[in-house]
């Protein structure tokens, strides 16, 4: 979830056609929060090299589930969590013709009901980003990636958040569970892709 992140949008082309509706879906319900392009185009990678599924907790309008449904294998699963009704529902009218997909309604724990995954992107509000962080150890499968985006490009170390250490980066690039890493997708926007050690 991206602040203004459905704006990045405009003028883009050549979207994937799942990835332009969901967009469109977005613009009429004005939620501005999408997944920006940048991000869009790493999980479009990432979901192709799942085997088996994919878990999003944050569904929203659908924009960065577009993505991953665009760039998945054929039969790899996709489990989507969003805690606000209306935009469950709409995403799930938009996606209603798209095998192997499923957008629950829920909390962001709910996501542990259907995990493992090969790839999960913690996003959203109240997603398990801080604490309680979801738990990779449970969440991903033997050397699955976790995506957790929308920080601010690293700048320093160690990194700050609004004049103090910025924990929740720290967690997950610490993380004891994790090889991890940030990367840099635009100016402003950074990424941190973790896999899970065996």
């Amino acid at each position: 979830m991206s602040v203004q992140g459905t704006a990045g949008y405009a003028g883009q082309v050549q979207l994937p056609d799942l990835v332009a509706k969901a967009v469109a879906l977005a613009q009429r319900a004005g939620f501005a929060k999408s997944c920006r392009p940048e991000q869009g185009r790493l999980l479009f990678a990432l979901a192709a090299g799942a085997r088996g599924s994919i878990g999003e907790t944050g569904t929203g309008c659908g924009v960065g589930l577009a993505w991953m449904i665009a760039g998945r294998r054929p039969g790899v699963r996709v489990v989507s969590v969003e805690r606000d009704l209306e935009l469950v529902e709409s995403s799930a009218e938009l996606f209603a013709d798209v095998p192997d997909v499923e957008i629950v309604h829920g909390d962001w724990t709910r996501i542990y009901d259907h995990g493992p995954f090969d790839v999960l992107v913690v996003d959203g509000g109240g997603n398990g980003k801080q604490t309680p962080a979801a738990d990779p150890e449970r969440l991903l499968t033997p050397a699955g990636s976790i995506v957790i985006d929308d920080f601010t490009p690293l700048g320093q170390w160690p990194p700050m958040h609004d004049g103090q250490p910025d924990t929740a980066r720290m967690a997950w690039l610490n993380h004891p569970a994790l090889f991890a890493t940030e990367v840099r997708l635009a100016p402003d926007l950074s990424t941190i892709i973790g896999t899970r050690r065996p």
